[in-house]
């Protein structure tokens, strides 16, 4: 991933069971790190191979006294945590949490913290998730330790909530009736890249204390990722015809219908194609190095994360491919290539 060692230092991983916290601990294991997680179930990472490999903190992220334990010693805290559900609430309960992370690491004089946020435009209104995520960096880039905030947009992937609604949108409905919005411009990144880029900001100087924007070398509509995600999985192409109102609240519900993404994940994703997302500065790749081989293109990356859907038993993250689907992820996640 990054051309640096980890080699005599710790790190923390929080959110250790989603996907990306799944795939960050083997990548930094591979990297020499000592790694310690946080979770607020053990049991839910008993069978994973590093297990023995790592230091293992149970309990909750909101908690001062489990917070000062897991950040004890610690290099870089690796904060992967936002409520992503349809609940009440939500906002002020990742408020809390960031700023009770953000205080805690720095009385245990934590050297960074690293946050994975959304990418999104710098003006106009925000979703509701969308604005909670920039409220949370913006909080531990106020917290007095150095913060690295990385804000991508879709991540490509099995197992990526935004990546699974995309095969599952395009795999389902061979006609569909959609929002205007899915014209919007996204520039998504491949989750190989997004763990370069995580594992190499542990190493940024401890000046920098800022946001960067994270992205692959394609620009591209929903409408396009669609229709290129058909012809990569060998589907007929797909009819896409737009509407003038269709609603995030009732976008949402239907693509909680028509696919098994659950409805508390689908709606801060609908929400957040209401903006186009396109990165306005490359800057991380001045200060971290690019991912060796320059970044992978959206028809690479999603040719990478279909290539294992049919493995039976799963493969634990960290052993194939970090594209493809894992023993970690949600059943469901992955799937055939559909017709």
């Amino acid at each position: 991933m990054s051309s640096s060692s980890g080699a005599g230092r710790r790190a923390l991983v929080t959110g250790v069971t989603g996907y990306i916290g799944s795939r960050l601990v083997p990548a930094l294991l591979d990297a020499g790190w000592t790694v310690r997680v946080l979770t607020r179930d053990a049991g839910k990472v008993a069978d994973r191979w590093w297990v023995d490999r790592a230091e293992v903190v149970e309990g909750d992220a909101t908690s001062r006294a489990t917070l000062a334990e897991a950040l004890a010693d610690v290099d870089v805290a690796y904060y992967l945590l936002h409520s992503m559900d349809s609940e009440g609430g939500f906002v002020e309960r990742d408020r809390e949490m960031a700023t009770t992370f953000g205080r805690a690491a720095y009385e245990a004089e934590v050297s960074r913290i690293v946050y994975l946020s959304g990418l999104h435009p710098h003006d106009g209104p925000l979703s509701d998730h969308l604005a909670s995520r920039v409220e949370v960096g913006d909080l531990l880039l106020s917290s007095g330790v150095p913060t690295a905030v990385l804000q991508a947009a879709i991540i490509l992937g099995s197992g990526s909530a935004s990546f699974e609604m995309l095969r599952h949108l395009t795999s389902r409905l061979p006609v569909m009736v959609t929002p205007k919005w899915l014209d919007n411009r996204i520039q998504p990144t491949a989750v190989r890249d997004v763990l370069h880029y995580l594992v190499g900001a542990a190493d940024l100087p401890p000046e920098v204390n800022r946001t960067f924007d994270i992205g692959g070398p394609d620009v591209l509509t929903y409408r396009e990722m669609i229709t290129r995600f058909a012809r990569l999985a060998g589907m007929f192409p797909r009819t896409i015809v737009t509407v003038p109102v269709l609603t995030p609240r009732l976008a949402s519900q239907w693509v909680g219908f028509v696919t098994p993404v659950p409805t508390g994940l689908a709606k801060p994703l609908v929400e957040s194609l209401l903006h186009e997302v396109v990165c306005e500065e490359h800057d991380v790749d001045d200060l971290v190095g690019p991912p060796p081989g320059g970044a992978l293109g959206f028809d690479r990356a999603v040719t990478d994360a279909i290539a294992g859907d049919e493995a039976d038993p799963r493969p634990e993250p960290g052993t194939v491919d970090p594209a493809r689907v894992t023993a970690a992820d949600p059943a469901w996640a992955g799937g055939g290539s559909g017709s």
